[in-house]
Order: structure tokens, then sequence, then C-alpha cells
């Protein structure tokens, strides 16, 4: 029987971002509270096809990775290179660092930070077949091929469109195969002439007998180039179904087994599912609500009091929320004071009083928020807004808490069959709703998780 080849994800982060108007490399800009190439190394690391990581940097950054690797504990990591002052030679230089060992190769651009884990493992089942890989997608759009006219360009040509593929990474190989598709490369003469512009183009020319199979990509899976791209990214990541990781049922009694955690409105709804779920697992858990012992979340010495008679505390969760409708022109100032003092102030208090005992215990903060934080809908201005901030401030308290060692995430369920919801709305039919036990189950999930800067969805239908 064959045994399996050691798969290697190889990260191009070779280059400096001169069209996104910076003099330092693009893939240290940060999106959704991490550099873009700490989202691509952890897509790569966390991905159980890869078993190895080497980067390939800009020189002069190499520090700057080093320490990337060791704050995100990307242990994968074995090697980081200098990068060439070209794609070509950056890709040589990966290729000669991986040594003579036959391998999978995949060669991926640290700028595309939104590549999906299933195109990773696809990629390493089709090379079990083939020794040489793509990942691409159709056209959209109709590809037209242009010629110098009298006065500008002028169509010349017209591909079919149903032929035509737009290609992405990662590009993947026999380590065996793309090395001497190079050294045929490196052997012509008229190679620097007309220089590939990517790794398959080499395989194309000079090995074109290799079938290149092509991998089904995706339109989220796109290169931080431009200016724009960065914006594109960020709401791409904030809008992003985020899924939780499925743990085992033994990882729920290791990582909460005799440790504290607190919830804040624990007294009803997802709240008291959290409470019970947790409880269940070992953890010692304190519950904290208006109602059921007067800790009101939008009054910072409530909350700073609570936490400070507890001692040591790793997870703190936060569930208090109001919902009231209606038009902003009629709302009243008690219902406004209402709306922002418990959806947004309460997270900022619960954040800011919490600090301090997750910094001691390198802990998690969870909060939440809902569907419609990512457009503001007529009669829920106040709340919509609100549940839009507590996203902004999760990211930017993952960043802010990042050397501290806390990790910061947001829970997003759908319609869920809560209490709350029941006053705004009625009575609805259940099966159209999430029930609250299954949003505290995804809730624990994140909060064993190694996630940060999340906004997890919670889907009826499970997706």
């Amino acid at each position: 029987m064959e045994s399996r080849l050691r798969s290697v994800g190889v990260v191009l982060a070779g280059g400096v971002g001169q069209r996104v108007g910076l003099n330092t490399p693009k893939q240290l800009i940060k999106i959704a509270g991490r550099t873009i190439l700490e989202h691509t190394l952890a897509l790569f690391n966390g991905s159980p096809e890869i078993d190895e990581i080497v980067v390939l940097m800009t020189p002069g950054f190499r520090d700057a990775v080093q320490e990337i690797v060791v704050r995100g504990g990307f242990g994968k990591v074995s090697q980081i290179v200098d990068g060439g002052s070209t794609r070509t030679e950056s890709t040589w230089r990966a290729l000669r660092a991986l040594g003579p060992q036959e391998c999978n190769v995949l060669l991926h651009d640290a700028v595309r930070p939104l590549l999906e884990p299933r195109i990773i493992t696809e990629c390493v089942r089709a090379l079990q077949t083939y020794s040489a890989v793509d990942v691409a997608i159709p056209s959209s759009d109709t590809v037209v091929v242009a010629a110098p006219g009298p006065r500008g360009e002028i169509i010349r040509d017209i591909p079919d469109r149903s032929r035509l593929r737009r290609g992405q990474t990662p590009q993947c190989f026999r380590l065996s195969v793309i090395r001497e598709a190079y050294e045929r490369a490196f052997a012509d003469p008229d190679f620097d002439k007309q220089p590939a512009t990517d790794d398959c183009g080499v395989v194309l020319r000079y090995l074109p007998d290799v079938p290149i199979y092509i991998v089904p990509g995706s339109e989220a899976n796109m290169k931080v180039t431009h200016p724009v791209d960065v914006y594109i990214a960020d709401k791409l990541f904030q809008l992003a179904a985020s899924t939780a990781p499925v743990p085992n049922p033994r990882d729920y009694r290791e990582a909460l087994d005799g440790k504290t955690m607190v919830v804040f409105g624990g007294s009803y709804g997802i709240g008291a599912d959290v409470v019970d779920l947790a409880s269940s697992h070992g953890a010692q858990v304190h519950s904290f609500s208006r109602t059921q012992n007067g800790v009101r979340v939008e009054d910072f010495d409530s909350v700073a009091k609570a936490l400070a008679q507890l001692g040591r505390i790793d997870y703190v969760v936060n569930t208090a929320g109001v919902l009231h409708m209606g038009r902003l022109a009629e709302v009243t100032d008690e219902t406004i004071a209402e709306t922002v003092g418990v959806n947004y102030l309460g997270p900022v208090n619960v954040a800011r009083a919490a600090h301090p005992h997750l910094r001691e215990s390198g802990g998690r903060l969870l909060l939440y928020t809902s569907s419609s934080y990512t457009r503001g809908r007529a009669h829920y201005s106040l709340y919509s807004s609100t549940k839009a901030a507590v996203v902004n401030l999760t990211q930017a308290l993952a960043d802010e808490w990042a050397d501290d060692g806390i990790r910061v995430n947001c829970v997003n369920p759908e319609r869920t069959g809560t209490p709350m919801r029941e006053r705004a709305f009625g009575e609805e039919p259940a099966h159209t709703l999430l029930s609250p036990r299954a949003v505290a189950q995804t809730s624990l999930d994140v909060l064993i998780s190694d996630l940060t800067g999340q906004v997890v969805d919670v889907r009826l239908d499970g997706a």
C-alpha cells in the first residue's frame, strides 16, 4: 500500500503593496482584525490535509512573519524564506527549500485570504490522480481580444465564454513535476522574454503532455491587489458565514471542566441554555441579569462588581439584549436610552470590565448580534444599528486584545424562539424559528475554539 505523500502549503507573500498605495507588503495589511497573511496561514494551518507550510516573504520582513507565526500558534510553518523579485523566482526558491523528497506542493497567493477550506481538500485529493492541478471559476463576463486600431483599441475576437475560466490559487503539483517544468524553463533562453504568468503556465509550456486538472474555485477567493479590494475583502469577512469547528464530545469536558464562565443575561432564552450546557460539561457558571440578581449591563459599576467577586474567569458571555420596534421619530427617550444602553453600552461595559480577568486567564469573550446588522430595516433602526456596532466592536477587540491572548467572537443567530422575540412579534410557528438550545450549543463550540474576530452564523437549516 502506497504511503500518503506529505502536502506542503507554500504561501507566496513576496509582493509589496504598491498598487494599494503602500510601501510595505500588502499581505501585512489588517482586514477583519488580522493581517491578510494571518488569515491565509490560519486556513492552511487548520487544514487536516496540510502537513507543512513554507512562507515566501518580502526580504526584510522575515522577523515580522516570525512574530505572526508565534503569536498565531501556526505550528505547521516550518520555514520562512526570502522571496524573489518576481513570482517565478519566489516559486523557484520555495521549490529548492523543499528538499529532494517527493511531496504535494500547493502554491497559494498570500493575498487570497478568503480561500475556502473545501478547495484545499479537493486539491489534495485531485493530486492522488493528477500531478498538476489548478483552481479556476467560470468567467461571468464576456472576454474580448483587443488589437490596436487607428484611434485606440478595437475588438479582434470574442472567445466562447462557456470555455473560459478565471484562474485562482492554489496551483498544485507533485514536487518532481513542477521542478522539472522550471528546470526546462530556465534552460530556455526565451523564457525571460516571454515569462509565464503563473506556475500552471510553466507546466503547460514545458511539460505539455502533463494534464492539468481543474478544481472549482470560488468567487470569494479574490486577490487583494487594488485599494478597493481591501474594502471588498473586509466586507466579505464581515458578512462571511463563518462556522465554528465541531468539537469531539471529549473536547467540551477538556475545555470547560473546572473552568469559570460568566453569563450576562443568563436568566432565560439563549443565556439560560448556555448556562445549562456549560454546567453539564463541568464548568462553574455564574449567571447575572437584571431580574435574577439586579446586575444591569448598561451600568459599568454593576458589571465590574459582579466580576470582581469571582476570582479567575475563563469565559465571559453576554446575551443580554432588548428589542423595541417602531418608527424612530415616534420612540420615547426612555426606549432609546434602554436600547442603546443594553444592546451597545452593555457589550462595551462587559468587555471593559472583563478585560483584566480574561487577560490573566487568556480567556474568551462572546457577544451576540442579529441578522439585521447587515442592513438597517424600517422599524428596526435602533436595534439593527446597535447590533451592527457589536460586530465592529467584536472585530476591533479581537485585534486590540490579540497580544493579551484574549479571543473575541460574535454569534449571529437567525430568528430564534426567545421570550424577547415573542414579546415583539407574538406567537410564531415553532418550525420557522431556531431553538435557543441550538444557538447555545454553537456558542459553546465557538467559546472552546481558536477562532477570534469572527461572526459565526447559526442558521435554521444548519448551513
